[in-house]
């Protein structure tokens, strides 16, 4: 690849420490409930509702629910679990306080700006950017009371669009945002498909911050032959692309 034009990030789990602060959030919002709530087991809890977030979210991503009915839905189908019957707007109204202790806990992966600085100084002149699943008002709180907003030129969110990641066009939407081509562009994300994978199908460099070092998958011999980069954390991005640089120019000689 040539030297980036523009480095675009994911924001939940790759920059911004999204799985803790739910883990940290709904095990405060179950202590503060009490009732029904307070003997129940915190792990089972947590990974309940991770569960929850996954398959409800996703709906919304794929347009089944909106962005309240997902937030709803959430909260009636963990409650339900735990022997609580919510209607529509005590579903809402419990999702609002639990996001309450969900936003006490946002910060930043102690990585995060320390590889912004890093992008910064390898590649003079590179434009920093998000593109994110979601809406741009709530994940416009999350940058803004974490101080990202001012690393970022722009923010691209699926719900201003109608479509998401994986889907090409969100990338090349970004890549036009930025006036970079997609051969000038990197991408970085947690999720090897939606991510790394979805970016390197329309032409980015795709790169797979793999946090949790996840053993070989379905997806791994595809990722390779879409040149995706692999990452375990940020400190290595730099070189990473360093050397996926001068892997291609001694390929081309």
């Amino acid at each position: 690849m040539p030297i980036p034009a523009a480095v675009l990030f994911d924001l939940d789990d790759t920059l911004f420490a999204h799985r803790g602060a739910v883990t940290d959030g709904i095990r405060a919002h179950l202590g503060a409930l009490g009732g029904t709530y307070a003997h129940a087991d915190r792990r089972a809890a947590s990974a309940l509702w991770d569960d929850l977030e996954e398959r409800h979210y996703h709906a919304y991503l794929a347009g089944s629910l909106d962005f309240a009915g997902q937030r709803q839905a959430r909260a009636r189908d963990f409650a339900a679990a735990h022997g609580v019957i919510l209607s529509g707007p005590a579903a809402s109204a419990w999702f609002d306080v639990y996001f309450v202790h969900y936003r006490a806990s946002w910060r930043l992966h102690p990585d995060a700006l320390p590889c912004l600085d890093a992008l910064a100084t390898a590649f003079p002149g590179v434009r920093i950017g998000l593109i994110t699943n979601g809406e741009s008002t709530p994940q416009g709180h999350k940058l803004a009371d974490t101080g990202l907003d001012t690393r970022l030129e722009h923010v691209i969110a699926s719900g201003d669009l109608g479509f998401a990641k994986p889907d090409p066009r969100i990338f090349r939407h970004a890549c036009a945002v930025f006036g970079a081509a997609p051969e000038q562009t990197v991408y970085v994300g947690d999720r090897l498909r939606t991510d790394a994978m979805g970016a390197a199908a329309a032409g980015l460099t795709g790169v797979w911050l793999d946090r949790t070092e996840a053993p070989a998958g379905p997806d791994t011999a595809e990722a390779a032959r879409l040149g995706v980069i692999r990452i375990t954390g940020l400190a290595s991005l730099v070189a990473a692309l360093g050397a996926s640089r001068a892997s291609r120019a001694s390929r081309a000689y």
